[in-house]
């Protein structure tokens, strides 16, 4: 890309004379091409100018002392042309003389761009946006008015003001004030990046503040349920049906791996007969709208058909809000004696790692049955069992009985 030419003249307006017979002297820039003017508010007798210098004639201490003006005003437009070819992405001459005469552009603020994202973050709730993600935006946004009312006492910051020492100190006051632990702090960082990144997206920033920050967030082991565990669950005799209807669809997550919000929105349409002549589940996740198709297991398919029209406005599964639906599996833990504790959410990480996994499925083919779009976030789903090690290296000992015969035998 080539560099912008940049030009400053000084000029007078000869057909507009004041009535003590000076005439205002003018500045015209020139940025590639691009031409605007403006008046320099100094004033000079006509015949005092120099018009092929552009500057007041002779050498007596009015002239010089008017050209010691002109040459400041020369300067501070060169500044402002540097300072917006280094800081923006184009020059024009209308900005450097914006710059100039103090027109700055409104300055945009924190708070103002993180609402704006919220209001229209807000109409998208249904449609690309869950509740869930709706919540979260809106905690972030309370956390970060909080923060700077308690630690410098203002309502809202400059985004251009945004830089390292605010992101840390946000983070500190995370960590110490509003107790949150690593993760919880990391992801409330993640959302103010976010907003930071629309603001240098639009162009209103010109520099990533958080260049310099990394985002941790630790890796949780989250866990899963064994064979024998789930056996236990399948096999137990509840005392109420809430209790039983909780197993059922714990149990219909445990070996389809869907979300709870995907079970809860599951619908008779999104359950087809696929190309091997099966029942398959065919559908779009509705946190990242990525395709899930999962073929239906006896289990599951058992599941369906014990609730087959026994439920009002077509629902297919007898599902509790999640908040009581992790009460219940508590209490349902405690009967079966299982030592964990189990939320719903485990579920999906049992159907990776003890229903799929550790039976041999290759983990992209698990990756696609969740909807990752990463097989990184799968590695966090799915665990390698002892039990899969053992029969896998089991596999291998088998393949490997010509070299293990010449080893032993030399």
């Amino acid at each position: 890309m080539s560099k912008s030419t940049f030009k400053i003249l000084f000029y007078i307006r000869k057909n507009q004379v004041n009535k003590d017979g000076t005439v205002c002297i003018m500045v015209r820039l020139t940025v590639s091409g691009d031409v605007t003017q403006f008046s320099s508010k100094l004033n000079v007798d006509p015949k005092a100018w120099d018009m092929k210098l552009g500057k007041a004639a002779g050498n007596s201490v009015k002239a010089r002392q008017l050209n010691e003006l002109l040459e400041n005003i020369r300067t501070s437009l060169k500044n402002h042309y540097r300072d917006i070819e280094i800081h923006e992405s184009f020059v024009t001459a209308e900005k450097v003389r914006n710059a100039f005469l103090g027109f700055t552009a409104k300055q945009r603020t924190l708070l103002e761009l993180f609402k704006k994202h919220n209001e229209d973050a807000q109409k998208l709730v249904g449609i690309s946006k869950t509740a869930a993600t709706m919540a979260k935006y809106d905690r972030c946004y309370r956390r970060m008015e909080e923060f700077m009312k308690a630690k410098y006492n203002i309502t809202d910051i400059a985004l251009k003001e945004i830089n390292h020492m605010f992101i840390t100190d946000f983070e500190t006051y995370l960590r110490t004030v509003s107790l949150c632990n690593e993760n919880t702090t990391a992801k409330f960082m993640q959302t103010f990046r976010m907003i930071v990144i629309m603001a240098k997206n639009n162009g209103w920033i010109y520099t990533d503040p958080f260049m310099n920050y990394k985002i941790r967030l630790k890796r949780v082991d989250r866990g899963y349920l064994t064979e024998h565990e789930i056996q236990k669950i399948l096999k137990k005799k509840f005392p109420t049906k809430r209790l039983e209807q909780v197993r059922d669809v714990f149990i219909f997550s445990c070996f389809t791996g869907l979300s709870y919000i995907d079970i809860k929105t599951l619908k008779a349409s999104e359950i087809c007969t696929s190309f091997d002549g099966k029942l398959w589940i065919m559908r779009h996740r509705q946190k990242t709208d990525t395709p899930v198709n999962v073929p239906l297991l006896k289990i599951p398919l058992a599941i369906l058909k014990k609730y087959d029209g026994q439920l009002p406005k077509g629902e297919l599964l007898p599902v509790l809000s999640n908040q009581k639906l992790n009460s219940y599996l508590k209490e349902i833990a405690d009967l079966c004696g299982i030592n964990k504790n189990i939320t719903f959410h485990l579920a999906r990480h049992t159907f990776s790692t003890t229903v799929t996994l550790a039976k041999g499925v290759p983990i992209e083919t698990v990756s696609k049955m969740l909807g990752h779009t990463n097989i990184e976030t799968t590695q966090i789903y799915a665990r390698i069992t002892n039990d899969k090690i053992r029969n896998d290296m089991q596999q291998l000992s088998g393949k490997l009985d010509e070299f293990e015969s010449i080893a032993l035998n030399s």
